[in-house]
Formats: C-alpha cells, sequence, structure tokens
C-alpha cells in the first residue's frame, strides 16, 4: 500500500489545483491578481529531490499530458515543461544541500521559470495581448506568493513522505 503513497498524492493534487483556481482572481482596488496554484510542480520537485528522478520525470510527463489534455488547447506544454522542470531541479539539487529550506526556494524559482515560460509560449502564439510588466504584476507575483504559503504549509510534510518512502524502497518494500 505504502508504494501508492506517492503517485496518489501527486493525482490529488493534480486534482486540488483547479478548486484552488476557483479563488483567482482576486480584486482588489480596482486591479485583478491572478494567482495560479502549482502544487503538482512543488510535489514533483519534492519527488525529485528527495525520492527518484527517474519518477519525478514520470509523473511528470503522465500528469503534464493529462494537464494538457483537460485544462488548456495545446497538447505539448506542460508535458515537455514539467519533466524539464523536474530535470533542471534535481541538475541544481545535486549542486547545492539537500535541506527542506532550498528545496523550497528552489521550488519558488522553479514555479517563477514554469510561468515565464508559459507566458512566453503563450505571447508567440498570441494566446495572450499583455505585456510582460502587466503579467509580472497581476500574475507572477500572486502566484509566487500563494504557491510560497503552500510550501510553506506542506513542504516539510512532503519531504518527510517522500524520504519515508525512498528508505521503504531501499529496504526492498
Amino acid at each position: 500500500m505504502t508504494r501508492f503513497v506517492i503517485p496518489l498524492i501527486a493525482v490529488v493534487l493534480f486534482f486540488l489545483e483547479p478548486i484552488f483556481s476557483l479563488f483567482s482572481p482576486i480584486e482588489q482596488q480596482g486591479e485583478l491578481y491572478v494567482f495560479v496554484p502549482r502544487f503538482l510542480i512543488v510535489y514533483l520537485i519534492f519527488i525529485a529531490a528527495y525520492y527518484s528522478r527517474q519518477r519525478a520525470i514520470l509523473y511528470g510527463f503522465i500528469l503534464g499530458l493529462l494537464y494538457d489534455m483537460y485544462h488548456i488547447d495545446i497538447i505539448g506544454l506542460y508535458t515537455f515543461m514539467y519533466p524539464l522542470i523536474c530535470y533542471v531541479s534535481t541538475l541544481v539539487i545535486r549542486q547545492i544541500q539537500r535541506h527542506t529550506v532550498t528545496v523550497m526556494v528552489l521550488s519558488l524559482v522553479m514555479i517563477v521559470l514554469l510561468e515565464i515560460l508559459s507566458y512566453f509560449f503563450a505571447s508567440v502564439i498570441a494566446l495572450t495581448s499583455i505585456d510582460f510588466n502587466e503579467f509580472l504584476t497581476s500574475r507572477l507575483v500572486p502566484t509566487v506568493i500563494a504557491n510560497s504559503i503552500f510550501i510553506v504549509m506542506f513542504g516539510w510534510t512532503f519531504k518527510q513522505i517522500t524520504v519515508k518512502r525512498f528508505s521503504q524502497k531501499q529496504a526492498g518494500f
């Protein structure tokens, strides 16, 4: 049963993202602020850092494909970007200490990278008409703030789950 915990949490986070996106946009003083929950990619980064790079990339590919099919009209965008973010995260985490705080900061940096890549891709194929400054203030900053709250709340738990499963895998369970 414990071998299904990590993919089960990934699937639950996949289905929780659209529920939390219902709270967005937030209007404050006449300005709309859009935050995009990126719970799944945060969890995939923790899997890549503490459990298995291959599993994180595989889960990123499968769930990225599902994300493309159900949430956006372009198949392949998140199918490519989720595994790429997992791969880059493992390259970075090899160079630094695997402390919980560093993985949390790495997760925020990877969310910024994911959002900027998504914005540039959408602007290249004319899916969005907002300029970069508006994207930065009305979407990127609120997304980073909202996801940093999520990371602070659940980062330690994600580490404990993945480390526990890794030790079970090493023991042969």
